[in-house]
């Protein structure tokens, strides 16, 4: 049996998996439990491990993966919460992506996990990607992971991540930022008044703040695809 914490930890991991594709940083896990310190995380993670509901993986950064669930989390009287209008009503007719198999995505190049890079505009192959990992009917494409800023949210250097287009995004999400129209990075969103910052999950990376003016969201993380 879990601890009521247990069982929170778990069903923040599962639901950030869900969204983002990738767990959540110890920070982001402390933040959500309201915990005073990564210590407490470590335990609980530690406790979920040693119990078979989740495995960290080797040479990952903060890398999880969940292998089972409590019986409680899959019974049908339990109801997670859900934000409403993540994923569109799909009219009736028309194909929801989500349905299909796998699809082709063009991979537009190479994206900066460090400090930004030249604007991605070329596409120089394609990726078959399960159609279970795209988010409702809108367009998407991935694109080649380069550097290890982002480390500690899962995103490895040569990583394949999947990206819904889409123009705004919420505090936290990982998004392909533009800046100043010609450099183009994976980073986290954070809007700070009329400044945007676009932060790293790697403690060598300093975040990077700028007028909201001169960045523009060319599309949200949904998914990560990964060779070994």
């Amino acid at each position: 049996m879990l601890t009521r914490k247990q069982m929170e930890l778990l069903d923040f991991i599962k639901g950030r998996m869900d969204r983002d594709g990738v767990p959540p940083s110890f920070d982001e896990m402390k933040e959500a439990l309201d915990l005073r310190s990564k210590s407490g995380i470590h335990r609980l993670i530690t406790a979920l491990e040693e119990r078979g509901f989740i495995r960290r993986l080797a040479h990952r950064a903060r890398a999880i993966e969940i292998i089972k669930l409590p019986d409680a989390m899959e019974k049908p009287g339990f109801n997670p919460k859900v934000i409403q209008g993540d994923r569109p009503v799909v009219p009736k007719g028309a194909m929801d992506i989500t349905q299909v198999h796998a699809m082709e995505l063009p991979v537009m190049g190479r994206i900066a996990a460090g400090v930004p890079i030249e604007a991605i505009s070329e596409v120089s192959h394609h990726v078959a990607v399960p159609g279970s990992m795209l988010s409702g009917r809108g367009n998407h494409y991935a694109l080649e992971v380069k550097g290890d800023s982002m480390i500690e949210a899962g995103i490895n250097d040569g990583d394949i991540v999947v990206i819904r287009e889409q123009v705004t995004a919420e505090n936290g999400d990982i998004v392909v930022a533009l800046v100043e129209d010609q450099e183009a990075t994976l980073k986290r969103f954070r809007r700070r008044g009329g400044m945007i910052a676009l932060e790293a999950a790697n403690p060598a990376y300093e975040t990077r703040v700028y007028p909201d003016h001169l960045v523009k969201v060319q599309g949200r993380l949904v998914g990560l695809l990964r060779s070994y």
